[in-house]
């Protein structure tokens, strides 16, 4: 069945026009009884109604179309726009049109709620940097104003009090670098330094520097069977440990007593490696493993804080590994263990 949905305006002109001459052609044949005058009044009647109904389309219609269009765009027509505007856009159909400008309030709707939810990061950001600096800030106020009060005197409460002093004032110097480092990675300001590597090396250099933290859980760490044989990647070293020592650290902070991490290697393609750090620990609630990659995010704020750490980690870990142009991704199940992965690029000749 013949439809005018996807008709353009002009085939629309030239459709209406059709069915208006054409019964006033044979009419005007009929009641003159001769049918070239009916001929004729065709042939005068279809071009006249045909400029008459385009005429109308396009000077009061697809003229507002036009300004929808540039609306849509929110700028001045570049001369690309301008023969956009005055030879194709004239050719599409109403329904074409429509097509479009749902397209774009499509797009403007996924911006609003990109920008809703960015807001709200911003804000929750925001009073988790607050409270961070605040923590620390206060408790050095408290252990100043305590010992200028008095307690300067007793020398147990002054080596306490500057002890616990020192510590928060290195807890503020370390959520500062981290914060620095985030800033650098972000702006593109932290230059990489690539170079061939085996990541087994690396990777049992980072343990061996952590042994002394692992040892109150007596946990033990691993690489695991089959991923031995030496895998070279092209990267930055010393950004690449920096990211298996986040790593390796939470997996320790939140393992189990005599619990195991097991770091896995495998070569995904010929230009792809994936590194995994697995530990058989507390788990992560499925609700929060989108998030915790964002800097001061906590799934448990008040357990966490007690680990240490500046809720950075994570997210420093993320941009060092974007920064590389890979990726990292999280997987785990509560009171079963957690496995990071990230990817690195092959070795280079």
């Amino acid at each position: 069945m013949f439809s005018t949905k996807n008709l353009s305006p002009r085939q629309l002109a030239a459709f209406t026009a059709g069915i208006l001459s054409v019964p006033i052609a044979i009419g005007i044949a009929a009641l003159t009884r001769d049918w070239r005058v009916g001929l004729g009044s065709l042939i005068v009647v279809f071009p006249g109604s045909y400029g008459l109904i385009i005429f109308t389309l396009e000077r009061f219609i697809y003229r507002k179309i036009k300004l929808i269009y540039k609306l849509i765009y929110q700028t001045k027509a570049t001369k690309k726009e301008e023969v956009y505007f005055k030879y194709i856009l004239p050719q599409k159909s109403i329904d074409e049109v429509r097509e479009d400008v749902e397209a774009w309030g499509e797009k403007r709707n996924r911006e609003i709620e990109s920008l809703r939810k960015n807001e709200a990061y911003r804000k929750e950001f925001l009073q988790n940097l607050s409270h961070e600096f605040k923590t620390p800030i206060f408790a050095i106020q408290g252990y100043v104003d305590t010992l200028l009060g008095g307690a300067m005197d007793e020398e147990k409460i002054r080596k306490k009090f500057l002890e616990n002093t020192a510590k928060n004032v290195d807890r503020l110097v370390n959520l500062v670098n981290d914060l620095d480092e985030i800033s650098r990675l972000e702006s593109g300001e932290q230059l990489l330094y690539k170079q061939n590597f085996v990541i087994q090396d690396l990777i049992r250099e980072v343990y061996d520097s952590l042994s002394i933290k692992m040892q109150d859980k007596n946990i033990k760490t691993s690489i695991k069977k089959g991923c031995e044989a030496p895998v070279t990647v092209f990267a930055d070293k010393e950004k690449v440990k920096q990211v298996l020592i986040n790593l390796v650290e939470n997996a320790s902070k939140y393992g189990k007593q005599q619990g195991t991490i097991v770091a896995s290697i495998y070569k995904t393609d010929d230009q792809h490696v994936l590194i995994e750090i697995s530990d058989d620990g507390i788990g992560i609630e499925g609700e929060h493993l989108d998030r915790i990659f964002e800097r001061f995010y906590r799934t448990d704020a008040a357990r966490s804080r007690d680990k240490g750490g500046t809720g950075l980690g994570l997210a420093i870990c993320k941009h060092i590994i974007e920064a590389h142009g890979q990726s990292i991704h999280v997987r785990s199940t509560p009171d079963v263990g957690t496995t990071i992965g990230f990817t690195l690029e092959s070795r280079r000749d």
